[in-house]
């Protein structure tokens, strides 16, 4: 029987990309933001980077993200967007995105969470980016995919679910406050937080009980 023949010095690890508080994401990876407040822990993301952002989105929905609702989190003047014809124009978009390493955030915004093998090309296109960034000294893409209620694509690196705090929350009264669940990750158990996000932009992050 052979045996693969592994690499003396394992996987290479990736970059790890500041999410909110202490919480951080991989780099040259696709991940799945989720829940209510998707569009806003993008936001929040959007507040944690430089450079141009391509945010993709359908075009034949009336709905699309207003980009002076973000100068709270991030500057809007560093959104390329992209509005996709068909449905399918979604990934094929953000695959070629993230294949040029020309942007280090790359967003979709999809109607269903797509399957395994098309979050396998996403991932193997951020992989060839990183490797075209790296030669521009530039950082590895990073993919995020924004899906409804509570996400469910396959082969993610990481699934993140966030959604407002509840009306009466002793959070609410001092600024925006969410609850952010860690629902899947390759090197962390799942996990809930309770966010709150002051008028000055200052975040407070504290564990919450992992009840949904």
């Amino acid at each position: 029987m052979s045996l693969p023949i592994l690499d003396q010095f394992g996987p290479k690890p990736h970059p790890m990309q500041p999410l909110v508080g202490a919480l951080s994401i991989a780099r040259g990876r696709v991940h799945e933001f989720c829940g209510p407040a998707r569009v806003a822990l993008a936001a929040l993301l959007l507040g944690q980077t430089d450079g141009p952002v391509i945010w993709i989105n359908p075009g034949w929905q009336a709905e699309r993200l207003y980009p002076p609702g973000l100068r709270d989190f991030a500057d809007p003047s560093r959104i390329i967007f992209a509005r996709a014809r068909r449905p399918e124009d979604l990934l094929w978009a953000m695959e070629e995105s993230l294949r040029s390493g020309a942007a280090p955030l790359v967003v979709a915004e999809l109607m269903d969470p797509p399957a395994l093998t098309p979050v396998r090309r996403l991932h193997l296109a951020a992989e060839a980016g990183a490797e075209a960034a790296r030669h521009r000294r530039r950082p590895a893409p990073l993919g995020v995919l924004l899906t409804r209620e509570r996400g469910g694509a396959a082969g993610v690196e990481s699934r993140w679910h966030m959604a407002a705090a509840p009306t009466g929350s002793s959070l609410t009264e001092t600024g925006l406050a969410w609850r952010l669940d860690r629902l899947r990750a390759r090197r962390d158990p799942p996990a809930a937080w309770s966010l709150m996000r002051d008028a000055k932009g200052g975040i407070a992050l504290e564990p919450a009980t992992t009840d949904a």
